[in-house]
């Protein structure tokens, strides 16, 4: 892959990581007395069981394939990669996940190459150490919220004045659509990761764009349980571009027909997807990003 452009290296320090857990964990989660302790246990885990099991796989399948050193000194960001950026994500030393990152984006990958094959993966990893009890909501939470503050900080909008007031999402069902569970998990995915959040879930489209015209929102984020929603979701999204009180507002769908279909993002009108819960959060940081770009 050809070099990309190249973000200045971030300055993060302790004092500035404490600063920026008020926008990226909600307090009651930060403030939970045996954070340090689960996060400590959970790393150690990653460390002794998971990555050393991906290297074992990685000689069994091919034991004719070069060191993964050399392997992964060439090419894009692969499981180690992420699970070596998880391991770090659920400790609290943020610097060190800078420097990670700016291992292998000096390897000649660009940003949003990176985001998509490391940052984002990582979350759904997390989401996936969650579905398997290896570790618990406010851990997931807390490794995403890292994740989001790397997004910002190579972004450069972990400096922007007024961030806690521009963190906020409109969550909506496409009209039509009766599945519930996936705006719900999303929803309090993004409020433990810092986010205001208002759902809609009853709404028409005219209800949802009206909305985002009275409230300014970073990001909107809708769901569609079938292909049958399509149009409606269409239409939904057209009208909250027109009437939104943010011009340059971000919006993700999700559901599993963009899965399998990522072409199907483009052509509702959205500016991406997200496959899972924790990624979605992921998601609305890097489209509030792009937001802040056009405002500052």
């Amino acid at each position: 892959m050809g070099r990309g452009a190249q973000a200045p290296i971030p300055q993060i320090d302790r004092h500035s990581l404490r600063q920026l857990e008020t926008h990226f964990v909600a307090p009651d989660i930060y403030r939970r007395g045996d954070l340090a302790l689960r996060q400590s246990q959970l790393a150690q885990m990653v460390s002794d069981r998971v990555i050393p099991q991906l290297l074992r796989l990685h000689d069994e399948i091919v034991p004719e394939a070069p060191s993964v050193e050399a392997v992964l000194s060439v090419l894009a960001p692969d499981r180690v990669d992420i699970a070596g950026l998880a391991d770090i994500v659920l400790g609290d030393d943020l610097e060190a996940a800078v420097r990670y990152v700016i291992v292998l984006r000096d390897r000649g990958l660009s940003m949003e190459t990176l985001f998509i094959e490391l940052l984002e993966p990582t979350a759904r990893h997390l989401g996936e150490m969650w579905d398997n009890d290896a570790c618990d909501f406010i851990d997931v939470t807390l490794g995403v919220a890292r994740l989001q503050k790397l997004l910002a900080a190579f972004n450069n909008t972990h400096s922007c004045d007024a961030l806690d007031m521009r963190r906020t999402v409109l969550m909506a069902m496409t009209p039509g659509d009766q599945h519930f569970f996936g705006v719900t998990m999303v929803e309090r995915f993004l409020e433990a990761s810092g986010w205001k959040v208002q759902t809609e879930t009853a709404a028409c489209a005219e209800e949802i764009a009206e909305a985002a015209r009275t409230r300014w929102f970073a990001v909107a984020g809708l769901t569609a349980g079938s292909t049958q929603m399509i149009d409606s979701l269409s239409e939904t999204i057209g009208l909250i571009r027109k009437r939104s009180q943010n011009p340059h507002i971000g919006i993700m769908v999700g559901g599993p027909l963009f899965a399998e279909d990522p072409s199907l993002v483009a052509a509702v009108g959205a500016d991406a997807t997200a496959p899972s819960a924790p990624t979605a959060v992921l998601v609305a940081q890097k489209l509030s990003d792009a937001a802040s770009a056009h405002l500052n």
